[in-house]
């Protein structure tokens, strides 16, 4: 007779107001002007949302010149820089933004500390789209640092006008040692009055570290390249849990359910609902 297994769902899990949106921005464009419409890179990271949205009519691009001209053109949840918006005018596209609100917050927020004259550092990954196109707001001097190294040799012209934002997908522990290095280098740094981790991100972390305290195994359900999936499974790990990102049901190892009496189950932010029952099937 196999052993019992029994199985604990996170709350809360998956999609955020700011995914919602995006893929509703897809779907209404559709509906109302008609395929093909352009989206500008993913709108957001789960393969399986494109997929959907492919079936639709949704065309992804990586680059603006693979849009004809007059075509309809969605920036994605992550945000662009000004330049990209000023090449989709000089195309002749008609864009729309779905950009996440927290992400056009932090927008304005680095828009603000360079027009008063700071450096503005942006703790986050190099190359994600977020932060590619949040430091791409300005023309003032802005520096990413992804990691703790990277604080500690940056240099700044100015160390008393210094300020900082972060990438909303981050974990709290992700940001930690990092923002503590910068504190200590630059004493008169400033911050967001509050955190610019998405308080969806924070909550889903902060769900996932309970269920990992009392659960052998850990599936984190999202796509590879989706950041806040990948700190969801991190997260879990450092919490004592046993921890793996599936994108859906197929990528269930059963040797992973050996000597297993209790799985906790989460699912990122870009990560449907019908995925996670897929799994518990």
């Amino acid at each position: 007779m196999k052993p019992k297994i029994s199985v604990v769902l996170a709350s809360p899990r998956g999609f955020c107001a700011g995914v919602v949106r995006a893929i509703e921005t897809v779907n209404l464009t559709l509906r109302t002007k008609g395929a093909p419409v352009y989206v500008l890179h993913e709108i957001v990271h789960n393969k399986h949302v494109i997929s959907e949205l492919e079936g639709q009519g949704a065309i992804f691009v990586k680059e603006l010149a693979e849009i004809p001209r007059g075509e309809i053109c969605i920036f994605s949840a992550h945000g662009v820089s000004v330049k990209t918006e000023e090449q989709a005018r000089e195309l002749g596209l008609r864009t729309i933004d779905a950009t996440c609100p927290l992400v056009t917050s932090i927008h304005q927020l680095v828009e603000k500390y360079c027009q008063q004259g700071f450096d503005v550092i942006i703790i986050g990954h190099h190359g994600h789209p977020e932060v590619v196109g949040t430091a791409g707001r300005v023309n003032g001097r802005v520096h990413i640092v992804a990691n703790k190294d990277e604080a500690e040799e940056l240099e700044i012209t100015t160390p008393d006008k210094v300020a900082y934002v972060t990438q909303t997908t981050l974990s709290q522990e992700d940001v930690a040692d990092i923002r503590e290095v910068l504190e200590s280098r630059f004493p008169a740094i400033r911050g967001p009055k509050k955190s610019n981790i998405c308080y969806a991100t924070q909550n889903r972390q902060n769900a996932v570290t309970e269920l990992a305290r009392e659960c052998d195994l850990i599936l984190v359900v999202g796509s590879k390249n989706s950041s806040n999936s990948n700190r969801l499974k991190d997260v879990a790990q450092k919490s004592g849990g046993t921890s793996y990102l599936i994108d859906d049901r197929d990528d269930i190892d059963p040797a992973w359910l050996k000597n297993v009496s209790k799985v906790g189950i989460t699912a990122g932010a870009s990560a449907p609902e019908r995925l996670v029952e897929g799994v518990l099937d």
